[in-house]
């Protein structure tokens, strides 16, 4: 990994980037992922590279899900392997939450690496590798555990298509997102979309359920039923805001009229 000099005033970023880079290396992120991390830095340039205060919102929401949940399930891909894998275990161990690799370049190698990748982060045992059963999909992140996100009532679905996700809850799952994209058919079709960066947004998770997870059933429940789908369309539309009036602070700042 190159050495980035803490003082470099785009340090995480540029941090952010060389792990997604050293995933590729290593065989475990793909090469479309490092595409897919430079769409997702564009939007959180945007959102001035913070979480803003619905996707909190949205994260505490997310994490009184899993603690309900009776076969919560965290969806693991590349790029999230590589750029926040002990956070992951973390959120899985907190929450009782079973981990599941699943990919869309998926090949054998790949998930083994995933897997391995994972437990030597901490994690037990990795679910994905078994592939026994399907969605009703056309490409590879059909193949999901049958005991796994087959059978889940909650799925966390990081850095997540489209498609996969909105057909995870018309099986009536419970869908929470992490997509920088407030537009995207994933955030537009999640039960929950969390706008805002995967790797602030799972370690700010896993506060949250350390200090949720002795909450009462009825206190869980009541966090989860403020949180429906007009909570979750005004999320989306807070992100928008945020990241137009960071385009408009940004060009007054720099003397660009604002039109």
């Amino acid at each position: 990994m190159t050495r980035i000099p803490v003082e470099h005033p785009r340090y995480e970023s540029l941090m952010t980037r060389e792990k997604i880079v050293e995933g590729v290396q290593i065989g475990i992120t793909s090469r479309q992922g490092l595409i897919a991390q430079g769409r997702g830095e564009t939007f959180d340039y945007l959102l001035g590279e913070r979480t803003i205060a619905t996707a909190a919102y949205a994260e505490r929401a997310a994490v009184a899900l899993l603690l309900l949940a009776q076969n919560p399930i965290i969806s693991v891909n590349g790029n999230t392997a590589a750029l926040v894998p002990d956070e992951i275990v973390s959120l899985s161990d907190v929450t009782g939450s079973q981990i599941e690799v699943n990919l869309f370049h998926r090949s054998d190698a790949r998930m083994h690496k995933i897997t391995n990748h994972l437990k030597a982060h901490g994690a037990g045992n990795v679910l994905g590798r078994k592939g026994n059963a399907r969605l009703d999909l056309d490409h590879d992140r059909a193949i999901v555990d049958e005991g796994g996100i087959y059978s889940a009532d909650v799925v966390l679905v990081p850095l997540e298509d489209g498609d996969r996700c909105k057909t995870l809850v018309d099986m009536g799952k419970n869908v929470i997102t992490i997509d920088l994209n407030p537009l995207s058919r994933t955030s537009i079709s999640a039960n929950v979309s969390i706008i805002d960066n995967i790797t602030r947004a799972i370690p700010n998770m896993v506060q949250f359920a350390k200090d949720m997870k002795h909450n009462k059933t009825e206190e869980l429940e009541s966090v989860v039923d403020s949180y429906n789908n007009k909570v979750n369309a005004k999320v989306l539309s807070s992100a928008m805001y945020e990241m137009s009036e960071t385009l408009k602070n940004m060009s007054i700042e720099r003397g660009i009229e604002w039109i």
